[in-house]
């Protein structure tokens, strides 16, 4: 019998977001080039440090407030993708990678410049990895399907049918807000998001790679884990100053709950046939073509 123990598990999140965008006004007097910061009055507690966001221009001209150097071909465009870091006073810094973001050093923020005019922008969070979620101390995954009671009145016994269905869990986390991976601050942020809501997506590992009960030689590389969507309800900090801080917070499914399981090697492809293909390298990529 293989036993399984809980340190193996884990949580991994994705940011999300509605697919609408919200539109602003960025003001040349709030751009401050020397510092490479700029803000956006009112959305004080829309963006958090982190997020991964697409800005565009609605008049389809230049964002000229970001500098020739923070273009990826040394050009400016009418729109951009770019991480951000959001600091105590509402003021953002754009950055090329997630982890200068969240370190929020000055000195690696994307040159700005003042823009000849005020520029009203579209800006969609866009968050497309999951990212491990860090310090996670132990969560809950529960599902629930709703009944249909259809007993008609010759029966004996009661029938159900069943409906739909639900899901609900909680996490605990030490609390903190810098790591390579997410960070458990960020749920602090997003219980309060009052523009574009909530939302995430998340991964709850049972099972993960390079882990195994030690009864199976050939399941070291096997992964089991839920993959949901839900919205923060309740998010909460203890802070005691004889333990650890620690973050917690419960959430409901607003999707689809997937139970995903893995059990290929990472250079096997599965077909619809039940076949394995081999691959010829773990970074092989396998093209599909259609009419």
């Amino acid at each position: 019998m293989s036993v399984y123990l809980g340190t193996y598990g884990y949580v991994a999140l994705k940011r999300s977001s509605p697919p609408r965008a919200v539109k602003v006004v960025l003001r040349a007097g709030d751009v401050n080039a020397g510092a490479d910061r700029f803000a956006l009055e009112g959305q004080e507690n829309t963006f958090v440090t982190g997020d991964y966001i697409y800005i565009k221009n609605t008049a389809n001209t230049d964002l000229d407030f970001v500098a020739a150097s923070g273009w990826y071909d040394s050009q400016r465009h009418p729109d951009g993708n770019w991480y951000i870091n959001v600091d105590e006073t509402g003021g953002i810094r754009l950055y090329d990678t997630y982890a200068k973001a969240i370190t929020g050093n000055v000195a690696e923020a994307i040159d700005l410049t003042v823009p000849a005019a005020d520029l009203t922008l579209d800006i969609t969070i866009e968050n497309k990895d999951f990212l491990s979620l860090g310090q996670v101390t132990n969560y809950e995954l529960s599902t629930q399907r709703e009944t249909i009671d259809i007993t008609s009145l010759s029966d004996e016994f009661r029938s159900q049918l069943g409906a739909l269905m639900s899901g609900s869990g909680s996490l605990q986390a030490h609390w903190n807000y810098q790591s390579a991976g997410e960070q458990s601050n960020y749920l602090l942020q997003l219980a309060i998001r009052t523009e574009i809501g909530s939302a995430f997506d998340a991964r709850f590992y049972v099972k993960t790679a390079n882990y195994t009960s030690g009864m199976g030689v050939d399941e070291t590389d096997d992964e089991i884990y839920y993959e949901v969507s839900g919205v923060i309800t309740q998010a909460g900090i203890a802070f005691s100053p004889d333990s650890v801080v620690q973050v917690t917070a419960d959430f409901v499914t607003t999707g689809p709950i997937r139970l995903k399981v893995r059990t290929l090697a990472f250079d096997e492809l599965l077909q619809e046939t039940g076949d394995r293909i081999l691959q010829e390298n773990s970074s092989a990529i396998l093209l599909e073509s259609s009419n």
